[in-house]
């Protein structure tokens, strides 16, 4: 043992056989002010200032090479051949001459430099048998495996600040594995640049190493910034326990065929069922219900609401949360589609005890000045359910929908005599009064309102529905498609609400008119205008943005000049820039708000056509959330991914599959990538073609066999969809009406006179 009383502050060392000396190691030891300081084990050697020198870095050496490496404040990594350390000018011989310094050494030359742009933290030589000797530098954004020249070989950029990093022996030939700590409390191991595995560690390491312990092999050794030294390990626990040799017997192979059939048995009882969620438990953990008010609120609770109505009514849901069991951080989120809102939709409560219930009350409203696409609500509440394993819970959701009253949206008004859409919607029973399916709408006093009512909607449309008494038809008019919608769902559900109640299983609905597919168009090219706007708008406030930020640096490298230039009207230029810009922020804005309506209105139409379609189809609830999947696959609409893009997708692939006129057409693969089209020319093409596939005897399925599909085509006798099937005009069964091809306007023409059979018009069979 021996030491050594250091004459300057030392920063870091490393230690090796430098010069290639034989069964014994040296020291390097690297002071704060940039002397290397070499001791050949009791006795001091010599001293090398670098050169350049302004703050240590880190300092390792390369038995390959006889190098010392290192990392100068330059960030640039430098290697010094440790022969010409020794054959430099000596540190200690400063007030020599000129003439003694030249004849006593040489200057201090770099073996070669590579500037890495950033600070390093740590540097690592590593050689193992299967890989190439390479230098591992740790920088403050970055990592770098060097050859031993000083060329990269590769480098890996990181998302994080590593704190320490350690090169290891891969399994894969070729390869060098990395543990990479970082502030964040994590353990990241690399395989060259490829990130394998990441841990989470109880301190942040500021020095990692792997050892073998015993038995135990890759022991991952840290030491964290107050001293905590941690061996862990990836993986299981290791089993000390090791089972006893078993005395052979002879197999019983009638035993064992016996449990191979049970064993069958259950697998085939496991996989009869396909759904894809599990099914609902007989008895739930925390139940959550949402009670609607069956009347208006007194006093309206609607607040900031955009609507420029009289009185906006506002209706009051009451919602419960039982549990059972102990849930602990329940949160309750309330969600109802825009424009709808709430008072209030998010709340917090402490931990419920079993058997135990919270009750909150809030109040929905219109606060969007259009129409809603839908009346329903969703209650969703999220909590943990601890266990024995798991104390702090095991995180769980229960939710329940809502149905609102259309009597928050419009009220009671004069019937229309004049519309310009106009749907028909047969049934199987006679007509009932609206008396009785609309009491929240019809006055009883009054008789004429039996047969014909109106409908107001708080943003100033008007919808009229009638019912024929001589046909089991009804009708809903207006002059908005859109605003049918709502209409004629609330008439479907009243009805088979009133039918249910009256145990008649047997009542539907029918739709025989034509599918108003060109009015349905002129909301989807309204819509896709507002896209195409919103992009331009963007556009030129990016270029006008440039412009302003170019004007700011012209007028802050004038005022920052000692002798200032006159602005030359800068100042002019910048607030006329700067008006441009706030012009076109509050053009998008107001782009933005148009955009939503026509979005939402589009969401109304579509629901239209989709209820039309099943009516017309008689399709199946599985067929018709195929067609809502596809027709609605977003419920925000936006730049990056639209509607148009995102319906087209859906619409080509059932056209390639379950709606294919021959293999060919499934043989044809689909764009990878969805981006907002040019026009909306092949959306409605692909519309119309759908539509017209669908009334030739296609079937929607979702089935990948070719002969199930073909089937399904062909259900009911009809013959192969010819090639020219967009030119031809179909007539529906059970129907005079034609269904459009594209291009042509399937369009009812509204009547002057109403009267209680308006209803009986030319779709009468």
């Amino acid at each position: 043992m021996y030491e050594h009383n250091l004459q300057r502050t030392a920063c870091n060392m490393t230690y090796g056989p430098f010069g290639g000396v034989k069964g014994r190691d040296l020291i390097c030891i690297q002071s704060m002010d940039g002397m290397l300081m070499l001791f050949e084990q009791e006795s001091y050697a010599f001293g090398r200032f670098l050169p350049g020198f302004l703050l240590p870095g880190p300092l390792t050496y390369s038995s390959r090479t006889d190098s010392f490496i290192t990392v100068s404040s330059c960030r640039q990594v430098e290697s010094y051949k440790y022969q010409v350390l020794a054959f430099a000018t000596d540190a200690d011989e400063r007030q020599e001459t000129e003439q003694q310094k030249l004849s006593s050494g040489k200057r201090l030359a770099v073996d070669w430099v590579l500037n890495i742009g950033e600070q390093a933290l740590d540097i690592c030589v590593v050689s193992f048998n299967q890989a190439i000797s390479s230098v591992f530098v740790l920088g403050e954004r970055n990592f770098f495996c060097l050859k031993d020249n000083g060329q990269i070989r590769f480098m890996k950029k990181l998302d994080y600040s590593p704190s320490c990093f350690i090169p290891y022996c891969s399994v894969k030939e070729g390869t060098i594995n990395t543990l990479v700590g970082n502030h964040n409390k994590m353990l990241n191991v690399y395989q060259d640049v490829t990130l394998k595995w990441a841990t989470q560690l109880p301190h942040v390491p500021i020095s990692v190493k792997v050892a073998n312990l015993q038995d135990l092999k890759g022991v991952i050794v840290t030491l964290s910034d107050n001293g905590h030294l941690q061996c862990s390990y990836l993986g299981t626990d290791p089993s000390l326990f090791q089972a006893p040799r078993v005395d052979s017997r002879e197999i019983n192979y009638e035993e064992f065929d016996a449990e191979m059939k049970e064993l069958q048995k259950i697998i085939k009882e496991a996989t009869k069922t396909q759904d894809i969620l599990p099914k609902s438990e007989k008895y739930r953990d925390l139940i959550v219900t949402a009670e609607v008010s069956p009347d208006l609120d007194a006093e309206s609770q609607a607040i900031d609401s955009e609507v420029k109505a009289e009185a906006i009514p506002s209706v009051t849901v009451k919602i419960t949360i039982q549990s059972r069991v102990t849930a602990q951080k329940p949160n309750l989120a309330v969600c109802v589609q825009a424009p709808l809102a709430v008072t209030c939709d998010q709340f917090v409560f402490d931990d419920l005890e079993p058997d135990s219930s919270e009750t909150v009350v809030l109040s929905v409203f219109l606060k969007g000045n259009c129409s809603p696409s839908e009346l329903e609500g969703n209650c969703m509440v999220s909590y943990n359910m601890p266990t024995e394993l798991n104390p702090e819970g095991i995180p769980k959701v229960a939710q329940c929908n809502f149905r609102l009253p259309l009597r928050l949206i419009c009220f009671p008004a004069q019937p229309s005599k004049a519309a310009n859409h106009k749907l028909t919607i047969d049934t199987n029973k006679p007509p009932i009064s609206f008396l009785t399916i609309f009491p929240d709408f019809v006055d009883p006093s009054e008789d004429d309102q039996a047969n014909v009512l109106g409908f107001q909607f708080l943003t100033g449309s008007k919808t009229t529905l009638l019912a024929s008494k001589t046909s089991q038809r009804y009708r809903i008019q207006s002059d908005q498609l859109e605003d049918l919608w709502l209409i004629t769902k609330e008439l479907t559900l009243r009805l088979e609400e009133h039918f249910k109640k009256q145990n008649c299983k047997d009542f539907a609905c029918t739709f025989s008119g034509s599918i108003p597919l060109q009015e349905y168009f002129e909301l989807i090219d309204r819509h896709f205008e507002l896209r195409l706007s919103a992009e331009k708008f963007q556009e030129l406030l990016s270029e006008r943005a440039v412009q302003f930020r170019a004007i700011e640096r012209r007028l802050l490298t004038r005022f920052k000049d000692k002798t200032p230039a006159p602005l030359q009207h800068l100042d002019t230029l910048l607030e006329g820039t700067f008006r441009e810009v706030i012009a076109l922020a509050d053009a998008a804005e107001e782009n933005q708000a148009n955009m939503f309506q026509a979005f939402t209105k589009l969401k109304s139409a579509t629901h239209l056509v989709i209820m039309l379609i099943s009516l017309w189809q008689k399709l199946s609830t599985d067929q018709v959330a195929i067609l809502e999947a596809t027709f609605l696959p977003l419920a925000e609409d936006t730049q990056e991914l639209g509607w148009e893009e995102t319906v087209d997708a859906a619409i080509s692939y059932l056209l390639r599959t379950c709606l294919s006129k021959s293999s060919k057409e499934q043989a044809l693969t689909l764009s990878s990538q969805l981006c907002m089209p040019k026009d909306t020319s092949r959306l409605k093409k692909n519309i119309t073609l759908f539509c017209d596939r669908l009334a030739k005897g296609g079937r929607l399925s979702l089935s990948t066999d070719l002969t199930t599909q073909q089937a399904a085509v062909m259900a009911g006798g009809c013959t192969t969809i010819p090639e020219s099937d967009l030119e031809e005009r179909m007539v529906i069964p059970g129907s005079t009406a034609t269904f459009p091809s594209h291009g042509q306007i399937a369009k009812q023409k509204s009547q002057p006179g109403l009267s209680e059979d308006a209803a009986e018009e030319t779709e009468k069979p």
